[in-house]
């Protein structure tokens, strides 16, 4: 027992030690200026941080979230730090296709510009419930949503080229399979996997639209933002919540790519790529796969019911 004890805490010891010596932050010193920036999910976590870099280079930051005090009070304290910050907050719950049309007719009435669409928003519920689309939770607030909101926000983000789309996806997306994704699990196994197909089809999904995109000057790309101690573990026993803390990133370490892929000069020209740690990297085989990602896209469709085309 006395061994295994010792084994935990060596590996752990030793995963914390490559979080600091691997971490690579974003250095860049881009201006935001003019520009309007709409981060998903941006009163917590990565989201936060991401927003509160993004409003001290001068943009516009548009935090959409569900929870408006909650939201309030992050706007609060991004602008402690920044008192000039020019912050906006919207109601978006993704788990809704309602409020997600509501949003981008919203959005469409009042920006005349978008530089920078940021799907940052995310769920790990491991549970079974579905939203009152009738989809599992994990696959609407993760990848339906975002699919829904992207696509109705498409033809200001094309007038605003060069423009930029931002999705975070996870490692975790190696494991999925989304033939299914539009179900309910039908057991303990399909119900945890969800969170994985969710991410594989943000890969999907951000090759797919970068190959629609070509010639428009808006470019798409995704990432995984690395080992982050965020609210998505909010409903992990206290014990586990404090151990991720301590080996994890900070949300503020884990929205360096998020960052780098809003911002970096370098990437204008760059997309449908998959990014870790601010470096390009290969996602995994089944992310790669033209077929899946052409079922994924018109299965994303039908239960969105996005009749318009936006091509």
């Amino acid at each position: 027992m006395l061994d295994l004890i010792l084994y935990t805490i060596l590996v752990a010891i030793s995963f914390k030690i490559y979080q600091i010596i691997s971490h690579k932050p974003y250095t860049g010193n881009e201006t935001m200026k003019d520009k309007v920036v709409i981060v998903t999910g941006s009163n917590t976590g990565i989201g936060l941080a991401t927003a509160t870099d993004l409003a001290g280079r001068g943009a516009k930051v548009i935090l959409a979230c569900r929870n408006e005090e909650k939201t309030k009070q992050a706007m609060n304290k991004i602008k402690k730090t920044n008192k000039d910050a020019n912050l906006v907050f919207k109601p978006l719950d993704l788990a809704s296709f309602k409020s997600v049309r509501e949003f981008a007719t919203d959005i469409l009435k009042t920006e005349s510009r978008l530089d920078v669409l940021i799907n940052n928003a995310g769920t790990g519920t491991l549970d079974n419930s579905l939203t009152e689309d009738n989809l599992p939770v994990e696959a609407q607030v993760n990848h339906f949503g975002p699919f829904l909101l992207t696509m109705l926000l498409l033809p200001l983000i094309k007038s605003s080229a060069p423009s930029r789309i931002v999705n975070v996806s996870s490692l975790m997306h190696r494991y999925g399979n989304v033939k299914n994704l539009d179900k309910q699990g039908t057991n303990f196994f399909d119900r945890r996997r969800v969170y994985s197909d969710s991410k594989l089809a943000n890969v999907l999904f951000t090759r797919k639209l970068s190959e629609q995109l070509k010639g428009t000057g808006v470019t798409v790309n995704c990432l995984h933002p690395g080992a982050v101690s965020t609210d998505i573990f909010r409903n992990q026993p206290t014990i586990v919540k404090c151990l991720l803390k301590m080996l994890f990133w900070t949300p503020a370490e884990g929205a360096q790519t998020t960052i780098y892929l809003s911002v970096a000069k370098e990437l204008q020209e760059v997309s449908g790529k998959y990014f870790n740690n601010c470096t390009e990297t290969t996602p995994a085989k089944n992310a790669l796969d033209d077929a899946t990602a052409e079922e994924l896209w018109k299965m994303s469709e039908k239960v969105t019911f996005l009749e318009k085309k936006t091509f």
